[in-house]
């Protein structure tokens, strides 16, 4: 069976990066683990073809190539998907969907022959046997969870590796918590379920005998979720990590309660993690409430965010306006924590209900849905009717998500930021390779030279190469960052603006319809 693996394109977002990544020469900030996956469950003797089209364009001959089509993604994929999937059916191919999307919208996706849905330790088994017996469509689905312990290590082989800036491992699914919006839980449920230290450390060897050095994304969505089994992990693997002269830096998402817990804030540090990626979503203790973020109310976030940042992790986080109950001017008071906590960035985008979700669950029964699909990108709007004025919410957010990717400000912001980051504990020098030579001479052309911006550049620049010249790397990087959000701000502003005047022209219809 000869098996054409497709990942389907990103929209531009605030993740995409892609001015960043272009001072590095790679195409895309990560590469598609779930389809690397999905290859090692299948059955080897089988032909892969992979083709991320984040990376590449899909030739001819690559499906000429292919008896089964295999799609996956999320649900911020979802256009390229369902183009790929009409490509696909066009040609004749067999068509198997599965992934995030298609489990949460599988009524979105039925034009492909075979739905393999939830999670594919099970359901790929059934998907296979359906193949080998000649059947030509179905649908797999399963209720129970499996454990990830017999996961084989993803086909990392099957990547072009020049084309990424992060490779990504995971090590857990699952989170313990119950925010009313989130459909983390609702994919892999409360009880996060772990890889074995030795199982993660054997994925992390294979990217290392790949040949790949630097940055590695833990992609759990709550990495901390089993603390214990976290520190098991994290005590094998600052091990590994020191004796192979830690060629990695770690990136991964986790649970703003990691501040109170010492011992594995240090353990992360000592393993290399670099950045935390945290769901704030509001300083507004009412709102992180009525939603059910409960975790985010028992300590005070800015010192949370404190505490990390001066263990030495760079802080990221995610913002979101829009809740019920919100008062006004939401947006102004993001604007003020993520300028009193200095996070450099800061996710932020209007609330949107995910099928089901708690939140979308609610918002049906109170007939306040807008349409039956959602799309998280940041440059689109809300998709049920909110409970304060949608005007004032899409203005409050386009005005402040303007100021945060200020030139200036952001310029402003990351300086006071790295000048209060921990010293990195495991610098190892090494040669600057001719592509970090490259982003080098690109950033100080770009923002030192013809940027408006450059006099501060240059100011901070200098006051960093006195002050802390160590982590000279990671300032240069927050800076690089701004190629993509001083570009990526008038997007946000001119399609959030279109958006509100198409909604608000047919307003009355909508509501009358909710009434």
């Amino acid at each position: 069976m000869r098996v054409l693996l497709l990942y389907p394109l990103f929209p531009k977002s605030f993740w995409s990066f892609e001015k960043t990544l272009a001072l590095v020469d790679c195409k895309a900030l990560m590469p598609p683990l779930g389809l690397i996956t999905v290859a090692a469950i299948l059955p080897q003797e089988w032909e892969f073809k992979l083709v991320d089209h984040n990376v590449q364009k899909i030739a001819e001959s690559d499906w000429e190539w292919a008896e089964l089509v295999i799609l996956s993604g999320m649900i911020v994929q979802k256009k390229d998907m369902l183009v790929q999937i009409g490509e696909a059916k066009k040609r004749n191919k067999l068509v198997a969907v599965g992934g995030p999307y298609a489990t949460t919208s599988p009524q979105e996706v039925e034009s492909a022959d075979f739905l393999v849905l939830d999670e594919g330790e099970i359901t790929l088994p059934m998907f296979i046997a359906a193949v080998e017996r000649g059947d030509r469509s179905g649908v797999f689905r399963s209720t129970e969870k499996p454990a990830v312990t017999e996961t084989p290590i993803p086909r990392y082989d099957l990547l072009d590796l020049n084309a990424y800036d992060n490779m990504s491992v995971q090590f857990s699914r699952g989170c313990p918590f119950q925010c009313e919006f989130c459909d983390i839980i609702v994919l892999y449920g409360r009880k996060p379920r772990t890889k074995n230290p030795q199982q993660l450390l054997a994925e992390l060897e294979r990217i290392y005998d790949l040949g790949w050095r630097g940055a590695v994304f833990m992609v759990d969505d709550n990495f901390i979720g089993n603390k214990r089994n976290v520190k098991l992990l994290l005590n094998e693997l600052k091990v590994w990590m020191a004796d192979k002269g830690y060629p990695f830096g770690l990136t991964t998402e986790a649970s703003v309660d990691l501040a109170q817990d010492e011992e594995l804030l240090k353990l992360m540090v000592e393993c290399n993690f670099k950045k935390v990626f945290l769901g704030i979503e509001t300083p507004d203790k009412d709102s992180l409430a009525l939603t059910s973020k409960f975790q985010n109310t028992r300590d005070p976030l800015t010192e949370s965010i404190d505490k990390i940042t001066r263990a030495g992790m760079q802080v990221m986080a995610g913002f979101i306006i829009g809740f019920d109950g919100e008062k006004p001017h939401a947006g102004d008071r993001i604007v003020q924590f993520v300028e009193q906590t200095e996070i450099p960035l800061a996710m932020f985008s209007m609330l949107q209900a995910l099928p089901s979700t708690a939140l979308w669950d609610r918002l049906e029964k109170e007939g306040r849905l807008l349409n039956s699909a959602a799309n998280i990108n940041q440059t689109t709007l809300m998709n049920f009717v909110p409970t304060r004025n949608i005007e004032d919410i899409a203005t409050e957010y386009v005005n402040a998500f303007w100021q945060l990717y200020d030139p200036s400000a952001y310029l402003d912001r990351i300086f006071r930021y790295y000048m209060k980051l921990g010293e990195a504990k495991n610098v190892v020098s090494k040669r600057p390779s001719l592509k970090s030579i490259r982003a080098l001479l690109l950033i100080l052309w770009k923002q030192g030279i013809i940027a408006q911006t450059r006099v501060k550049f240059w100011a901070n620049l200098i006051q960093v190469l006195l002050k802390k010249p160590r982590q000279l790397e990671i300032y240069l990087t927050l800076c690089a960052y701004l190629e993509h959000f001083t570009e990526y701000r008038f997007i946000v502003r001119e399609q959030i603006n279109t958006q509100l005047a198409n909604y608000m022209a047919s307003k009355p219809k909508a509501e009358k319809a909710l009434r």
